[in-house]
């Protein structure tokens, strides 16, 4: 999602199908056309690319496959994996590759155990050292059990759209079904790309942490994983938008008032998330929201900001105009998108009657907090119980951060911030009845 590598998510850095759509239309067969059936590079082998403002983590495998090598990349920094990459020439001490739908290149020979080359992209070249291996990144959030609550796994069905979606409810400490005391529960929806139920990105798991953080809190939770992800199935992907994802966590909500086991229902969604949070408040589907980085703002104006904002804080001219923006091949090619930039919240904001709690991070990238919040709490109707807060220092993840770049993510060890967990745990208990 940043400077160089992948230059089109720079500029749709807030769509992680974006990555997912570019692997998956790469050609597998590309991988036989060398010969070779075996090489001492086998294994993975990893290093940064310096692009000056910022590094980027590359990791090359090189694995025995049905009687060839097989390579593929990754960008972890982006949350990329699996890239198909062709073979131009591998040998026990050197090898080429490159990946013709992002005009890249890598050469690179063996020295001192390390593969020293050179990395080109669209005409830019960069030095690239790999050495064997990849590093291991801490998480010290990521829960582990034993777990002092109960989990359930369960299913539920948007019967419009043919989709099965699979999650797991969360129970909270001491929950007991036989108490006339009900907890307060909240469905969590994804930002936008295929997630699983953990929202798992950069090696985090956001959804879990929170999760689990609830459950110490008294609240359930019913985290998902997205249609044709995970274990969910069904449901069309490629053509898509917010309003099919909508009918998705819709259901979700259904299923739970079904149960007929909580005191009330709320959305927690994170991005795109958000935004189907008050799709669902302007229908009266939802109790409560938690909007977690939600847009306040019509897609194309939240893009072209996005955009401007990393062009800047990564040295380039920050020059993208909403018809620049609207104009780009990538935009008017992918359904999702094509929808988004003519999406405009303000009506379901408006129409929200239930409590929300808007919160934003001052160093988020991906949606401007001093954009979207205001919006939010200009549009939504006067609340004692709603909560509007931008939280200084963090990205679109709700991390601490130096620059709010996409490339930190990952090399950060903080899931989310503590002082967010609280607050949203805080927030959904005031509502209680009780």
């Amino acid at each position: 999602m940043q400077k160089v590598l992948f230059l089109w998510l720079l500029l749709l850095p807030m769509t992680g199908w974006a990555a997912e759509d570019e692997r998956k239309s790469q050609p597998v067969d590309d991988q036989r056309v060398v010969v070779n059936t075996t090489t001492a590079l086998l294994g993975s082998w990893s290093g940064k690319l310096d692009l000056g403002v910022a590094s980027l983590t590359l990791v090359f495998h090189l694995e025995q496959a049905d009687g060839y090598v097989k390579v593929t990349m990754d960008s972890p920094d982006q949350s990329v994996k699996g890239i198909p990459v062709f073979k131009d020439y591998l040998s026990d001490d050197s090898l080429a590759v490159k990946v013709e739908q992002l005009n890249l290149t890598y050469r690179a020979r063996l020295k001192d155990d390390k593969l020293v080359g050179t990395f080109t992209q669209n005409g830019m070249s960069l030095p690239l050292v790999l050495a064997k291996g990849v590093s291991e990144v801490n998480r010290p959030q990521t829960p582990q059990p034993p777990f002092p609550y109960e989990t359930e796994e369960v299913t539920f069905r948007n019967e419009k759209d043919g989709a099965t979606l699979a999650g797991t409810l969360t129970w909270p400490v001491g929950y007991d079904p036989k108490s006339k005391k009900k907890p307060l529960v909240a469905l969590f929806v994804t930002g936008s790309g295929q997630e699983n139920r953990d929202e798992e990105v950069f090696d985090h798991k956001p959804f879990l942490v929170i999760a689990d953080y609830l459950a110490r809190q008294g609240i359930a939770t019913l985290r998902y994983d997205d249609r044709a992800t995970g274990a969910s199935t069904g449901g069309d992907v490629k053509n898509a938008t917010s309003e099919d994802f909508a009918r998705d966590a819709a259901a979700g909500l259904e299923y739970l008032r079904n149960r007929k086991a909580f005191a009330k229902i709320g959305v927690l969604g994170h991005s795109e998330g958000g935004l189907i949070a008050f799709m669902l408040g302007a229908q009266g589907k939802t109790d409560f929201i938690v909007s977690l980085a939600g847009p306040g703002v019509k897609g194309d104006t939240l893009l072209t900001a996005q955009s401007n904002r990393i062009l800047k804080l990564t040295g380039m001219p920050a020059t993208m105009t909403v018809e620049k923006y609207r104009s780009l091949q990538e935009v008017q090619q992918v359904p999702w998108i094509k929808w988004f930039i003519d999406y405009d919240p303000s009506a379901d904001i408006a129409a929200t009657r239930c409590p929300v709690f808007a919160l934003n991070g001052s160093y988020d990238c991906q949606v401007i907090s001093s954009q979207n919040l205001p919006a939010i709490e200009r549009l939504l109707p006067k609340s004692k119980k709603n909560l509007i807060k931008e939280y200084p220092g963090l990205n679109h993840l709700f991390q601490h951060c130096t620059t709010g770049l996409v490339n930190e993510c990952r090399q950060i060890e903080e899931t989310i911030s503590p002082e967010v967990l609280s607050d949203i745990a805080t927030w959904i208990k005031g509502l209680s009845p009780d």
